[in-house]
């Protein structure tokens, strides 16, 4: 028996949509009605008009639906169930960053900024406009997610390294633009596995703004790691050494490389680069201490600032070689963030100016965790073995 040919069909549905003013949203439009189509059939036990003892109720007619998408604006007729109703999934799915950017566009509107600026915006993520109950429905719960995911417990695992970063951005506050930081803390469990322990936000970088933190991460149950790695920040590095006694600090060595050059002439400024990495890449701590020797007596009368900043910072930027076991490349600098937080300025620098310090630290809050999804599913960062073989020393 000869099977039915559908070929002819498609290639007419594809022509038809080829001839439309944007092709691809008539695509995901026809996508979506037929996905709806299929799911009301399914949520009623029967096809539309068919007779079949498995039905569970009925049709009653179609609704418009405008819905915005990042190819564009689509304007749906969604199915009508007679009782209990029907939402389709492709709209309740939606990404909790998209949903969090999306509130932020409306916060600004109601926060009284530029229309003209979040329209630009808006049509930048393909949408044509906002309403409040579209927003609301959206969102809903997302708040809750977010709240749950920074203050869950964390007694359940232990994290011997933390890294430790902040991210700026411009925010309206009081009725003015403001830069705040906030501080993400990104930490390995002892099966090696990295995970966002923290995102909080600060209207000033201060010793007593980080030992708040620190604290709060201690009330959830954060145990004294054996390492935190971070930049020279003098209050970050003091509540450091309060809020974790008997931690060891890791100097950030691409921070302090930058702190050393920012006092070499920028002709000599790629030369003097690479004598300087050589510091960190010699095999054994002697080693490196031997190379930094030889570099402060070759350039201390050129550049004696660069030279005593070196000199200054060196020990700290070392601490790493006491954790032999350990890959020296991933503990000896806050690159873990540095690219994390790459991202997250990529995905911000859309909304620009930030209509308040909750919608700045919620939408930073659900990219990361959809990073820290990510991260649990993927392989270890660092192998098991590798710290277990860090902790067993202080067991």
């Amino acid at each position: 028996m000869a099977q039915k040919n559908h070929t002819t069909n498609l290639t007419e549905l594809l022509l038809q949509c080829v001839a439309q003013p944007d092709p691809m949203l008539s695509m995901l439009e026809w996508l979506c009605s037929q996905l709806m189509e299929a799911e009301v059939s399914q949520q009623l036990g029967a096809e539309k008009s068919e007779r079949a003892e498995s039905r569970s109720g009925y049709r009653c007619g179609y609704r418009p639906r405008r819905l915005d998408t990042r190819m564009g604006t689509m304007y749906l007729m969604v199915p009508k169930v007679r009782h209990g109703g029907y939402i389709p999934f492709f709209v309740t799915e939606r990404k909790r960053s998209e949903a969090a950017l999306i509130q932020v566009v409306q916060e600004a509107f109601v926060q009284g900024v530029s229309t003209r600026k979040m329209e630009k915006l808006a049509k930048s993520l393909g949408i044509e406009s906002l309403s409040r109950s579209q927003v609301s429905e959206m969102t809903k719960g997302l708040n809750e997610q977010v709240n749950a995911f920074r203050s869950r417990s964390l007694s359940q695992s232990s994290y011997p390294i933390l890294w430790v970063d902040a991210l700026y951005e411009k925010v309206r506050m009081d009725g003015r633009i403001v830069s705040m930081a906030i501080l993400v803390v990104c930490g390995v469990d002892e099966h090696g596995q990295r995970d966002i322990l923290a995102i909080e936000p600060m209207l000033e970088e201060s010793e007593e703004a980080y030992l708040q933190l620190f604290r709060g991460l201690q009330e959830r149950g954060l145990r004294t790691p054996e390492l935190v790695v971070s930049d020279a920040h003098a209050g970050l590095v003091a509540a450091i050494r309060k809020g974790f006694p008997g931690a060891s600090w890791q100097r950030c060595k691409v921070h302090f490389m930058r702190n050393i050059l920012a006092h070499i002439p920028h002709k000599d400024k790629d030369a003097f680069a690479q004598n300087l990495k050589t510091i960190w890449l010699a095999p054994t701590r002697e080693q490196a201490c031997k190379l930094a020797e030889e570099i402060c007596r070759q350039y201390e009368h050129r550049f004696p600032k660069a030279i005593r900043c070196l000199e200054d910072g060196l020990e700290d930027s070392l601490s790493f070689y006491a954790f032999p076991q350990l890959g020296a490349r991933k503990i000896s600098s806050t690159n873990v963030l540095e690219r994390l937080n790459r991202e997250i300025r990529r995905r911000t620098s859309v909304v620009g100016i930030f209509p308040s310090a909750d919608a700045y630290a919620r939408l930073v809050t659900t990219y990361l965790m959809e990073y820290a999804e990510d991260w649990s599913s993927s392989r270890a960062y660092l192998s098991e073995q590798s710290v277990q073989a860090m902790l067993r020393p202080a067991a």
